[in-house]
């Protein structure tokens, strides 16, 4: 009788042994749920680093929009063109004309206009200076040397209609330019590599 007994006792040890490591298991998994999803990044950060889809087929030329990326200030500059034939009137008169130093843009973008189309122009719009936000003065100044683009009101540095700095401003560089594509003629992705044809 005592093997009965004990036989039955080990059948519920074994069955009571596997229910608490079942249960706890689950215990586990449960708690760790919620803390394995704290660790996701939030749906507003998120849409912090996604792209930005900007329509700009409304767009004048010589009208200009702003839009926030990653939590940036960019601008979206139609030119016209008497805005592009005044860019090569001021290579003398800037840092870095032909965009050389690499940093600043995307391959892309290493050209007279810094864009993939010379009519848009898409440059972050912050002063590489301190990080003022430039102003837009398109119109050709009374100075001999303004053929319109942006002024940091903040310590005067000036940059021209591609975003290319001036040269003797506390601005050490051109404007940066962020990556965008075209996804047709009226819209931009800022932030999305442009697709190779």
């Amino acid at each position: 009788m005592t093997d009965d007994v004990d036989h039955i006792d080990r059948r519920r040890r074994h069955f009571l042994t596997v229910a608490t490591l079942v249960t706890g298991g689950a215990g586990m998994v449960a708690a760790s749920i919620p803390f394995l999803s704290s660790l996701k990044p939030s749906a507003r950060a998120k849409a912090l680093g996604a792209p930005v889809e900007v329509p700009v087929g409304s767009l004048e030329p010589g009208e200009m929009i702003r839009v926030m990326w990653r939590g940036r200030l960019v601008f979206v500059l139609r030119r016209d063109e008497e805005m592009l034939s005044r860019l090569t009137d001021v290579n003398d008169l800037l840092r870095d004309p032909h965009s050389e130093v690499i940093d600043q843009q995307p391959e892309f973008a290493v050209n007279e206009h810094r864009s993939l189309r010379p009519e848009f122009l898409i440059v972050e719009g912050a002063c590489t200076h301190l990080g003022c936000a430039p102003l837009a003065e398109f119109e050709v100044g009374p100075a001999d040397d303004w053929f319109g683009g942006f002024f940091c009101p903040c310590h005067g540095s000036r940059f021209d209609l591609s975003g290319r700095v001036y040269k003797g401003v506390p601005a050490p560089t051109n404007l940066r330019v962020p990556p965008y594509r075209f996804i047709n003629d009226d819209v931009i992705i800022i932030g999305a590599e442009p697709v190779a044809v």
